[in-house]
């Protein structure tokens, strides 16, 4: 508890360092924004098992011919995300998290990929399984949703990591939907960050076996503590990003940062990678603000 008290702490002073440095910069904001939409998408995806890489995945938003052959899906899969992604944030800010708002997110992201499940919860018969985890019956999907928000909302007075790490969790154990369940559920991390006025996160792909490790904590015993260090660190990783564009320092790879400081590059990575340096991880490559 004393640790994550102690992260949730640095991550406020992270959100108050971005208010400040913050204002005035609407413009910057949106360019940061909408930079990152492909490395959500691309992220997102990859822990789904899509094939695409970032530089696939770029060009598919930007609409430029690939080198390879893509199936239908995963196109649609890339261009859909990337479209609730955009509208996030408009929709986070206008209305409170609710089922309504997760089936029309569902609808957007499943449409023209399977249009018949599109925008509903599982129906009678309609099981899923992940792993080893077969998920609730159908007929409990709208009451263990319902007390899953229920729950979010009742805790406001809890820390965000904590909050977002079990909401997810539940999320995925229910699995409401018979395709998509992990898309969306990344969605709605940042849809309630947003909403409270936090920075969006992007749980990466390199990150995968530690998420499904949280997952397996869940589902054996009850604990959310791999979710909150991958919620913790996501969202530090968020914070440290924008503040260096913000703060408008410059920007370089790690791996020169060590050459010219003449510090291993290894041990910097470990720090990056535990957050306890002010180092990102974007388009494959650990940067800093100098």
């Amino acid at each position: 508890m004393v640790k994550v008290l102690s992260v949730y702490n640095k991550i406020n002073l992270l959100r108050e360092r971005y208010y400040k440095v913050s204002t005035g910069k609407d413009s910057l904001i949106k360019l940061i924004s909408e930079a990152e939409i492909a490395e959500q998408v691309y992220n997102s995806n990859a822990i789904e098992n899509s094939t695409l890489t970032l530089e696939e995945t770029e060009k598919i938003l930007l609409q430029i011919d690939l080198d390879r052959f893509i199936s239908e899906r995963e196109i649609f899969e890339a261009k859909n995300l990337a479209r609730v992604v955009s509208y996030l944030d408009k929709r986070a800010k206008e209305q409170e998290l609710n089922l309504d708002v997760i089936l029309s997110l569902h609808k957007m992201l499943i449409s023209n990929i399977r249009d018949d499940i599109a925008g509903r919860f599982r129906k009678t018969g309609e099981y899923v399984r992940v792993g080893s985890h077969i998920a609730p019956k159908p007929e409990e999907v709208v009451e263990r949703l319902e007390k899953m928000i229920n729950e979010y909302k009742a805790s406001s007075h809890e820390n965000i990591v904590q909050r977002i790490a079990k909401l997810h969790l539940v999320f995925e154990y229910t699995h409401p939907f018979c395709d998509g369940n992990g898309r969306i559920g990344r969605v709605l991390n940042n849809y309630l960050l947003i909403r409270e006025g936090f920075v969006p996160i992007n749980i990466k792909f390199i990150d995968r076996k530690k998420y499904y490790d949280a997952f397996k904590e869940f589902d054996e015993k009850g604990k959310i503590k791999i979710m909150e260090e991958i919620v913790a660190r996501s969202l530090t990783n968020s914070y440290h990003k924008r503040l260096a564009y913000l703060e408008g320092k410059k920007i370089i790879p790690l791996v020169e940062y060590a050459k010219k400081n003449k510090i291993s590059h290894s041990n910097l990575i470990n720090k990056a990678t535990r957050q306890t340096i002010e180092a990102f991880f974007e388009k494959g490559i650990w940067k800093i603000g100098v």
